[in-house]
């Protein structure tokens, strides 16, 4: 536990000293659906002790616009196969799980970053907090800078 504290100091330090102009920032946040809410589920979460969402209300009080960036059916279909228990599928059931499970995450990342393309303008700036697992980058538009303000750890297969 003491790792992940170390490096939730780290992120919220670094997003503490970033420069953001009112109106000029979007934040985005895997998980949060594109559905009106969003401030909502945010306190909500913020509420119930997620650092996290507690970061992502502090961002919005100094100015930043808070987006809702997932699909809510992508999400709903990753809550069904995540609750689909693997422990009594045979290895071949367990191996089709695990290729719809990596398909999924790559049908969210792409619609992710569809998300930032089509809302993102010219001259603002994104910050998307992003699980280990997902790799949105690779489907960005090429005009997009990408800048990791915390290291990112390697991604295991």
């Amino acid at each position: 536990m003491l790792l992940v504290d170390e490096m939730w100091q780290e992120i919220e330090q670094t997003v503490e000293s970033l420069t953001i102009v009112p109106g000029k920032v979007r934040v985005y946040q895997d998980g949060l659906p594109v559905c009106g809410h969003e401030k909502q589920i945010v306190s909500d979460l913020a509420q119930a002790g997620s650092r996290n969402h507690k970061l992502l209300l502090r961002l919005e009080n100094r100015g930043a616009i808070l987006m809702g960036t997932e699909s809510p059916e992508l999400l709903l279909e990753e809550y069904r196969l995540a609750t689909t228990s693997v422990t009594s599928m045979t290895s071949a059931g367990a191996r089709r799980h695990q290729q719809a499970s990596a398909a999924l995450l790559e049908k969210r990342d792409r619609d992710i970053s569809r998300r930032i393309d089509t809302t993102l303008a010219t001259g603002e700036t994104g910050i998307l907090f992003l699980g280990m697992l997902h790799n949105v980058q690779a489907y960005l538009a090429p005009d997009i800078q990408v800048l990791y303000p915390v290291p990112r750890l390697e991604r295991r297969p």
